[in-house]
């Protein structure tokens, strides 16, 4: 045993080690031990601060579960997809424009709400300073995702956040459109739609058949938003 101590020599060791740790396939290395827990380090992180803004403060009021997948998996995809880069030579505008489109590609065939684009927006901005931000200290990382969260609350507390949405209304009391008389036409809309409605606006008048069209603004009690809102009537067949 005194002999094998004798003759164990720490450099042949170290570089034996460094040979293993180095040893690669095909130009790729096959295991990096340091750059592995920086990836899942970084990416419960990042998945804790995109959860907290979806749970607390966005499904907190939304109640919508499709947006609350959207959002997380959005956040997951997007990192990891950015962690994967932090070694290639690409500019930061290539990167923010590519994923501009892929975000944009699959809502253009629905009309999605301000606030959800917004928290979208949220979400994908966290995600992308999460994962290009290698070179940067982890006390600068969490003091920015922390700035984030704060805003998020500080605006959602301010209530500047608040839904609301409109809707167009063929109306037949004409004589309620005056200026003068705004207060009654928002007391009748109320009684007869039993709408909280904040703000009228009256458009195209018919006096040949004593309708107006109004738009109201109202805060809506469901979450999900109104396909319809917009539509006068159905066309006849």
């Amino acid at each position: 045993m005194k002999l094998l101590q004798n003759a164990f020599d720490p450099n042949i060791a170290n570089e034996f080690a460094n040979e293993i740790a180095s040893y690669d396939f095909l130009g790729i290395p096959v295991f990096d031990g340091p750059n592995l827990w920086n990836l899942l380090l970084r990416f419960a992180f990042n998945l804790l601060v995109c959860w907290s803004i979806t749970h607390f403060f966005y499904y907190k009021k939304a109640r919508r579960r499709d947006y609350y997948f959207t959002f997380l998996l959005f956040s997951t995809v997007i990192y990891l997809l950015l962690f994967s880069l932090q070694n290639l030579s690409i500019e930061i505008g290539f990167a923010l424009g590519l994923f501009a489109i892929f975000g944009m590609i699959r809502y253009r065939t629905e009309t999605v709400p301000i606030r959800e684009m917004t928290y979208l927006f949220v979400i994908i901005g966290v995600s992308i300073v999460n994962g290009f931000g290698m070179a940067a200290s982890y006390t600068t990382l969490v003091v920015a995702n922390v700035l984030v969260i704060l805003s998020v609350w500080l605006f959602e507390t301010l209530g500047l956040s608040k839904r609301q949405a409109t809707k167009i209304i063929t109306y037949e009391k004409i004589e309620l459109i005056k200026p003068e008389r705004r207060a009654e036409l928002m007391d009748d809309l109320k009684a007869r739609t039993g709408l909280s409605i904040t703000h009228v606006q009256v458009g195209s008048i018919d006096f040949l058949k004593d309708i107006a069209y109004l738009k109201v603004t109202y805060i809506p009690d469901d979450p999900e938003p109104n396909d319809i809102d917009m539509i006068t009537k159905f066309k006849q067949k």
